[in-house]
């Protein structure tokens, strides 16, 4: 009876055995999602790095490409995913983050175009470097709120949006 008790501490449920498979199958998956620099990023050995590239090679072999994906899972489940997990969060991250500076500079777009000149008065005090564009911003701002009140395609407001990108967000990547 005591030889049960201490290995009732080991036991692992097949659910949950399951559960980790399923996740480090997942984490194989976003692996493949991924771009040949993100890639180079990830620790990875040599068959698991082979394995990933010919599964890029065979993507569009349907059933080839499903063996193979099943083929990275069973690679991974006997390495330590940590650093792999580790370096999959920093490109979430990465990613939520640009996100969020997209939908920022629709949000300042949206504001110039409906407050006009208040707004961007507003905007030039939070961020000076739209001062090197003022009369291109003024232009594209009139335009857009015009053919928003038209309803026709929203041209000057797609160009406003790749100014201020230019100058807001390429201008710290420099």
């Amino acid at each position: 009876m005591a030889n049960n008790h201490d290995t009732e501490d080991d036991w692992i449920s097949k659910t949950q055995l399951k559960r980790e498979a399923e996740h480090i199958q997942k984490l194989g998956e976003e692996l493949l999602d991924l771009n040949p620099g993100q890639l180079a990023k990830v620790p990875l050995d040599e068959d698991l790095a082979a394995a990933l590239a010919l599964a890029h090679k065979i993507r569009n072999k349907n059933e080839a490409y499903r063996r193979q994906r099943q083929y990275i899972g069973k690679l991974m489940r006997s390495r330590d995913i940590e650093p792999i997990e580790v370096a999959l969060n920093i490109f979430r991250n990465e990613s939520a983050l640009a996100n969020q500076r997209f939908q920022n500079l629709e949000a300042l777009r949206d504001k110039l175009i409906a407050g006009g000149n208040d707004a961007l008065q507003q905007a030039l005090q939070e961020h000076p470097e739209l001062s090197e564009e003022m009369q291109r911003l003024r232009q594209l701002i009139r335009q857009a709120a015009k053919e928003q009140s038209q309803n026709k395609p929203p041209k000057s407001s797609r160009e406003l949006f790749k100014l201020l990108r230019e100058l807001l967000l390429d201008s710290r990547s420099s």
